[in-house]
């Protein structure tokens, strides 16, 4: 997957996050998700037009609604692997950074051109001593096949967030972390930093104006 190509899995991955929740899910890690759905949504259908004709105000509202509910620091490690455990502490804190304004982006775009689908819950499992829940969805299509959606999920602080998410089989962090060893294998940590560096620089200054809020 190309880092100058907007991610078909995270534009799923975004959309999934919005779609209006049908049955009910008896978990917390569940709720985390169709809590954050139905506000989404709401906030979507109201401001639909202002968000469209202002990017920064997208972005914000990513920022606020979406991402606190993600492990930044936890996908981060699992998407570098042995590269997070090789940088420096300036570069994994960097990293984390970029890899969240990427999905800022991401989400984004995919927010602006949500539709009316509808995904439906499986009762949540959590097998007894796990650290991780796993959260089934599956989207429903009028034009094609239903897409399965799942989120992997552990507490942080004794909140549920999202470390990984898997469309159709396919994990967004293993895809990233395929796309980044070979960048880094390529040009080195430092150039895998540059590259999303220039990416995100369109987003970056919302993404530090909302911050310093």
């Amino acid at each position: 997957m190309s880092l100058m190509r907007l991610s078909p899995v995270s534009v799923l991955l975004a959309l999934s996050l919005l779609l209006a929740p049908v049955g009910a899910i008896a978990h917390p890690a569940g709720e985390v998700v169709k809590d954050t759905a139905d506000e989404v949504l709401e906030r979507l259908r109201a401001e639909k037009e202002k968000l469209e004709q202002d990017s920064d105000q997208i972005y914000a509202l990513v920022y606020e609604m979406i991402i606190p509910h993600f492990d930044f620091e936890g996908m981060s490690k699992w998407v570098l692997g042995r590269n997070w455990r090789q940088a420096s502490e300036e570069q994994r804190e960097q990293f984390t950074k970029e890899f969240q304004t990427l999905l800022v982006r991401t989400y984004a775009k995919a927010l602006l051109e949500y539709s009316d689908e509808e995904i439906k819950y499986s009762p949540v499992q959590k097998k007894e001593g796990a650290k991780l829940v796993k959260v089934q969805t599956e989207v429903k299509q009028s034009s094609s096949s239903n897409i399965p959606i799942n989120y992997t999920m552990h507490q942080v602080d004794g909140e549920w967030k999202v470390v990984d998410v898997s469309v159709n089989g396919v994990s967004l962090v293993s895809t990233y972390r395929g796309s980044f060893a070979s960048e880094v294998r390529r040009d080195g940590m430092e150039g895998l930093l540059e590259k999303l560096a220039k990416r995100n620089a369109g987003s970056n200054a919302a993404v530090e104006a909302h911050e310093s809020e």
